[in-house]
């Protein structure tokens, strides 16, 4: 079984948008994207996730950010890295207003405040690590991993991050797995009662 690893093109926002979703959720049935859209269809969260990766505003979402892995031409999974410095808070909502929708971007700031780790601008940060079902523990998840490592020596980087949801269990074994070690935990009171877990934390990788 070969696994093709390629850059996400335009054309792949629907299937993008799944694995955002997907990931955001995290075996929960609602995420920080339910949140910020709103909406009472998947079928509506996913559009607008999908406008969200092909905004001119380039927000950690786009797919310009994105690895797809392939095999036998079927798309089995993303990972998504973004360089924290370029992709900020402020060019997410940006992109959230770009596409016209604003009824939870107001929460997600508050999260986000209450929340988030002040990460370090000279790392990349990983993202959106997705592989779809009948495709788990075949080497996708390491092989978008492995050419995402060796794109981001080829850009100079020597440390990269990664955020996962406290009592997201899977994710986490799997991101220490593959070499992450757990820098800090946050616990946070907003994000429990949004989304009902603790926090959220924090992995990196040297390389």
């Amino acid at each position: 079984m070969s696994i093709k690893i390629r850059k996400a093109l335009s054309e792949d926002a629907p299937f993008l948008a799944k694995m955002i979703l997907q990931s955001s959720r995290a075996e929960k049935k609602y995420g920080m994207f339910d949140l910020i859209f709103a909406t009472k269809k998947d079928e509506e969260t996913l559009k607008y996730i999908e406008k969200l990766t092909t905004t001119n505003v380039k927000n950690q979402c786009h797919y310009t950010n994105f690895l797809i892995a392939e095999i036998d031409g079927k798309k089995v999974g993303s990972l998504c890295s973004y360089e924290p410095r370029i992709a900020t808070r402020e060019t997410f909502i940006e992109a959230i207003d770009e596409i016209e929708r604003e009824n939870g971007s107001d929460e997600y700031v508050e999260i986000l405040e209450s929340c988030d780790f002040e990460l370090n601008k000279r790392t990349l940060v990983f993202d959106f690590m997705e592989e779809i079902e009948g495709f788990i523990d075949v080497g996708v998840l390491k092989a978008l991993m492995q050419k995402s490592l060796l794109t981001a020596r080829l850009k100079g980087y020597r440390i990269a991050q990664a955020m996962v949801e406290i009592g997201s269990l899977e994710t986490l074994l799997y991101y220490k797995k593959l070499g992450f070690k757990e820098v800090r935990q946050k616990e946070c009171e907003i994000y429990k009662e949004k989304f009902g877990r603790a926090g959220l934390v924090l992995l990196a990788i040297e390389f």
